[in-house]
């Protein structure tokens, strides 16, 4: 079941004159509550975010238990409590330890919201419950029943964030693998998955692909499917094998070894959906077990180095998971982290929850200055890019959202929420992707890298969770823009690194002392890798942070976009 708000309505619960004039107004501003919610806020899956209103307006104890059991067969992840007057404060707001709790006081001179507003947040502060406050800037008539747009944009910060949490919660954490060349983000922390998002955590060996391979547990059809669509759409890229000064087990891949990787890949693709979300199909197979699936919201694949030395890499695999289409055509992207870094896949979980877009995970690689690629290229760095950029480049894998290619009805380059995703926009990802053999040195197995350079100057927000021993975790935000160099440009930077894996240049938006310059946040990043997604909302990722009590270590958002609970 999806989350849902509930909406509390809440009265002065004197009878004889006082509630009985109350009852209409506060009723009908439940009403808009949930159907301003309704109408704006959607699922990352898609669906609009449904709300529950109190069967009553809510005077005292008895009507707040029976709302508080109404709400508790609901599925009711979050509450609003809202109220044009006065109420007996503790008798009336939401006490349920459960739900994260936002109190919307509307602002009128003919009763006191305001006072039962501040009244609640000091309720709430001594009971060690953070709570949201929302009060509108200017006064309004009692008749009114237009939401204020400062008030609304408070409300739907608030729905977004905990709806987003809501639908993470009981959901699993498959790690496919163990921990990848000693990286601390591969190790997963359950105690945090469990404690901070309310998710369960799965182990599965990396043997189980091989197995379900060898066993035939994996749906043929959709297999064939998948192949014939990755041979018609996805072209192969440049070779880099033999490269000098590397001693492989092998100098290259031939023909037919490149074109039995691309089979296995395939497989490998449908056996990694199968693993978090079950599958019917085997089921009929008399495959009853892995059927079910592991009820997975996220996953992660360990890859380098046992799987890798032998076996053809996950890159298609985790780009196309990744990504917001398939062969199936266009779908809700599946985070799925690189290298099994956890702690970067619930950022790419983060992000793509609160945007219902594809997030793009990548390693943080290089500080280049603008003194730095003058001397390398002889170009002087300017527009965004003025001040220098960071080179965000994955050894590998990236949604292929990122490569920039869609572009809105003015030509702007950008990345869409994956419903709205066409044909045309598909095409475009896959015509500006490249899968190059993967490069021997790295992967001695095989397989076949995503290569791409991001178009067009699009703004986006990078960000990380971290963990910290003894404080737990915490979480970096740093809102900027991509960066398209000039082709030669472009080209003599990448040949540096490894010119067969997704690359962005990000010039992060530097505004305060945190964010003072682009080397200061390369500098404080909190680890090797990072991921980002289309638009600046850092501002809704520090309110789902708060929600989930993890604290910001570096951001770059404004003061005045920032909303936390009251205390």
């Amino acid at each position: 079941m999806l989350a849902k708000i509930g909406i509390r309505p809440v009265i002065d619960g004197r009878q004889f004159g006082i509630r009985e004039s109350l009852e209409v107004q506060t009723m009908e501003l439940a009403k808009i509550a949930a159907d301003f919610i309704t109408k704006n806020v959607r699922h990352a899956s898609g669906e609009p975010v449904e709300c529950v209103i109190a069967d009553s307006t809510i005077g005292g104890i008895a009507e707040s238990a029976a709302c508080r059991e109404k709400f508790s067969k609901e599925n009711v992840v979050a509450t609003l409590t809202v109220s044009p007057c006065w109420c007996y404060v503790t008798q009336v707001i939401d006490e349920d330890p459960n739900t994260i709790k936002a109190v919307w006081g509307f602002n009128g001179t003919e009763r006191p919201g305001a006072v039962f507003l501040a009244a609640a947040m000091s309720a709430y502060a001594q009971n060690g419950m953070p709570c949201f406050s929302i009060y509108g800037h200017d006064v309004k008539d009692i008749g009114d029943k237009e939401i204020p747009d400062d008030v609304a944009e408070k409300i739907l910060r608030f729905a977004k964030c905990a709806t987003a949490i809501g639908d993470i919660r009981a959901k699993s954490y498959v790690n496919i693998g163990a921990v990848s060349m000693g990286i601390a983000g591969s190790y997963c922390n359950e105690d945090f998955f469990r404690s901070y998002l309310g998710m369960h955590v799965e182990w599965v060996d990396m043997s189980e692909i091989i197995r379900r391979e060898k066993l035939g547990i994996y749906d043929e059809a959709e297999y064939e499917k998948a192949l014939a669509w990755i041979k018609e759409n996805c072209k192969e890229g440049r070779d880099v094998n033999p490269t000098p000064g590397m001693f492989y087990q092998r100098t290259h891949l031939t023909d037919e070894e490149k074109e039995e990787n691309w089979k296995f890949i395939a497989k490998m693709t449908c056996i990694f959906m199968d693993i978090m979300h079950g599958n019917d199909k085997l089921a009929e197979k008399g495959w009853l077990e892995e059927a079910k699936g592991k009820n997975a919201i996220l996953g992660g694949f360990q890859g380098q180095r046992n799987w890798t030395d032998f076996m053809p890499n996950a890159d298609f695999s985790e780009a196309i998971l990744n990504s917001t289409f398939d062969w199936n055509g266009k779908r809700e992207p599946i985070p799925f982290a690189t290298e099994n870094d956890g702690l970067n896949g619930v950022t790419l979980l983060f992000l793509h929850q609160l945007t219902n877009k594809a997030a793009i995970f990548a390693d943080v690689r290089t500080y280049w200055s603008p003194a730095a690629v003058e001397r390398v290229t002889g170009w002087k760095p300017e527009g965004v890019a003025a001040n220098g950029f960071i080179h965000m480049i994955n050894s590998g894998a990236a949604a292929l959202d990122g490569t920039g290619a869609v572009t809105n009805e003015d030509g702007e380059n950008i990345m869409k929420e994956w419903w709205d995703m066409t044909d045309k926009d598909i095409k475009a990802c896959l015509d500006n992707t490249k899968w190059c053999c993967a490069n021997l040195g790295y992967f001695r197995g095989g397989g076949f890298s995503s290569s791409f350079s991001t178009k067009g100057v699009m703004p986006c927000t990078f960000a990380r969770v971290n963990y910290v021993k003894n404080l737990g975790p915490t979480i970096q935000i740093v809102e900027g823009y991509t960066v398209e160099l000039p082709e030669d440009v472009n080209k003599a930077l990448l040949e540096r690194t490894d010119p067969t894996w997704p690359s962005t240049w990000f010039a992060p938006i530097c505004n305060n002392e945190a964010c003072k310059d682009v080397y200061t946040v390369m500098a404080n990043w909190g680890a090797n890798h990072g991921a980002f997604v289309y638009g600046h909302v850092g501002d809704d990722l520090i309110t789902l942070a708060s929600m989930l009590r993890i604290p910001v270590s570096l951001h770059n958002v404004a003061e005045g976009r920032i909303f936390r609970p009251h205390a």
